[in-house]
């Protein structure tokens, strides 16, 4: 399993997991793969999903709320109250019939789930290792360093962080604005990557190969182990 958590909304966690679930699609179909949004509000990712992968990975969405607000914002203008008990049952579920269970949370690791809880203690109380993907803009810095503090504070295992280009950068302008090294340096947490922007998130092959320039074998440790981790030339 892996958590996909963010800096903040719109970071690029759907891209990253759309790129490993392509990626898996393509060079590990003997696996199961499964994609947990275990809260969603308003329409979005889960839609997406479907669409992309058309039915060959399963994409599960226990908690919906129409509203694209904050979890117990929108819960509070639907009228309801969040279970976060479905979403573990679901998880459970997944992780029975899944080689690899992809957990994409709402939002940041600050965003709230209840008015209790925030995505921080999911990742801590499901016992998820994630992956932190920070946008390539500035601020990238402080963003990266005030939530890989904030994972340590929850105690949250963070297997690394990947970059992630909102939109057409070049190389120079990405190392100016998200330097590696330098966050490595501040947050001790490795850099797995860079995804750079792509236009076409449904070309599937587009996905695969940007998720082959990651370093899978720290991010999926797990594949790593099991199956050789695929070179694409």
């Amino acid at each position: 399993m892996l958590l996909i958590t963010s800096t903040d909304t719109d970071a690029g966690k759907t891209v990253l997991t759309a790129a490993l679930a392509a990626y898996a699609k393509k060079y590990h179909r003997q696996q199961k793969w499964g994609i947990l949004k275990p809260i969603q509000c308003g329409v979005g990712d889960r839609e997406f999903y479907a669409r992309v992968f058309g039915g060959t990975i399963q994409v599960i969405n226990p908690i919906y709320l129409e509203h694209p607000l904050a979890p117990p914002i929108a819960a509070i203008e639907a009228g309801v109250e969040i279970d976060l008990g479905i979403a573990w049952q679901a998880l459970t579920k997944m992780r029975q019939h899944h080689d690899f269970v992809l957990v994409e949370s709402a939002g940041g690791l600050g965003t709230p789930v209840t008015a209790e809880l925030v995505v921080a203690d999911l990742g801590r109380e499901w016992r998820l290792p994630a992956v932190l993907v920070v946008p390539v803009k500035l601020g990238s810095i402080g963003l990266a360093v005030a939530s890989v503090a904030l994972a340590k504070q929850y105690n949250v295992q963070l297997r690394g962080i990947v970059l992630n280009c909102t939109q057409p950068l070049s190389a120079t302008e990405i190392a100016n604005l998200a330097p590696a090294e330098l966050i490595q340096s501040l947050t001790r947490t490795p850099v797995l990557g860079c995804l750079p922007y792509l236009q076409d998130l449904y070309d599937l092959d587009l996905l695969a190969a940007a998720a082959a320039d990651l370093e899978l074998e720290v991010l999926l440790p797990d594949l790593a182990a099991n199956y050789s981790i695929a070179s694409v030339t």
